[in-house]
This record gives C-alpha cells, sequence and structure tokens, in this order.
C-alpha cells in the first residue's frame, strides 16, 4: 500500500472515531433525557390514576407514546451503529491489513445507519402528531367553556404539564436521529468519494 493511501485510511480512521464518539454521546444523552421525561410522565400519571399522560378519554395519545417509545428502541439501535463506527474506526487504523474491514462493509454499516435513524425519525415524528393533536384537541375544548360560568371541568380534558413533557420528550428524540442521521451521511459522503 502507498503511503498516500496509508494517510487517507489514517485520516477515515479518525473520522469515523471521531464521528463515531460525538454522535455516540449526542445520542445517548439525548435518549436518556427523553427515556426519564417518558418514563417520568408514565410513573407520575399512573400515581394519579390516569395512566398514560393524556389517555383517560383519548386513545391517540397511547398511540402517541407508543410511537415515541418505538423511536426510543430505534435510537437505542443507532446509539450502537454510533458504537460501531467507533469500532470500525480502530480496525481501520489498524497495522495489519487483514483486521481492517473491506470498503463494502463499511459502507454497509454507514448505509444501516442512515435507514434507522430514518425509521426512528419516522415513528417518533408519527408518535408526535399523534399527541399533539390530543393536545389541539384538549386546547379546543377547553376554550369552549365561557368565563364567569361555574361548570365542572373534566380534568382529562385539561391540559397537563405531563403532556408538554411527552412533547418534549419526543422532540429530544427527533433531534437525536437527527444528529446520527447527520453523522452517517457525512461519513457515508467522505467513504464514498
Amino acid at each position: 500500500m502507498s503511503e498516500t493511501s496509508e494517510l487517507q485510511l489514517r485520516a477515515i480512521a479518525k473520522l469515523f472515531r471521531r464521528t463515531g464518539w460525538i454522535t455516540f454521546w449526542a445520542q445517548l444523552v439525548l435518549g436518556l433525557v427523553s427515556g426519564g421525561i417518558l418514563l417520568f410522565a408514565s410513573f407520575s400519571a399512573a400515581s394519579r390514576g390516569t395512566g398514560a399522560p393524556g389517555t383517560t378519554s383519548n386513545s391517540g395519545a397511547g398511540l402517541g407514546v407508543f410511537f415515541a417509545i418505538s423511536g426510543l428502541v430505534a435510537l437505542g439501535i443507532g446509539i450502537f451503529i454510533s458504537f460501531r463506527y467507533v469500532r470500525i474506526g480502530r480496525q481501520l487504523d489498524s497495522s495489519n491489513p487483514s483486521n481492517r474491514p473491506r470498503k463494502l462493509e463499511t459502507v454497509q454499516v454507514v448505509r444501516l445507519g442512515l435507514v434507522v435513524h430514518l425509521v426512528g425519525i419516522l415513528l417518533t415524528l408519527i408518535g408526535a402528531q399523534a399527541i399533539v393533536g390530543i393536545l389541539l384537541t384538549k386546547s379546543l375544548t377547553v376554550s369552549q367553556i365561557i368565563p364567569g360560568t361555574i361548570t365542572q371541568v373534566d380534568p382529562s380534558r385539561v391540559i397537563q404539564p405531563l403532556d408538554i413533557f411527552v412533547v418534549q420528550a419526543n422532540t429530544n428524540t427527533v433531534s437525536a436521529h437527527f444528529a446520527g442521521l447527520v453523522g452517517s451521511i457525512w461519513l457515508l459522503n467522505r467513504i464514498t468519494k
């Protein structure tokens, strides 16, 4: 192998390690925050006896939380793939050429990362749309109450802070998938030149 191609391989190995670590930590932190928020919201709603946030009279919110959790599962797979980028970078940096992965294998891992993050974004956005739809419905029904009249309001029809927490969790999950997607696109662009 020529010295120029060896230097290019070392640069790609360094790029894989650096991109892998950046996307790994960005996704891990955002994923832990999202998971913590969803866990907190679920436990708080369960302690109030209402089930999942906003699910007392709306089955759509339960579906939204399901898709939010599915997006988090996809994020877990994406975090693993980011760690694989680091391992690929270490293997590419090996002095023994037989330990290095082939270019086709490396491209396949990066493409898998792209697909996982795109599916994760889709799942999380479906969950966010369901939850925001429920919140919109709640806000429209509560606004129909005439001020100054004494009316008993059903608490399930009022937007609760926990509902907003679930929206925040979805936003964090989409951001984490976006970070992984950008990292995968960056790597794919660099290795297919």
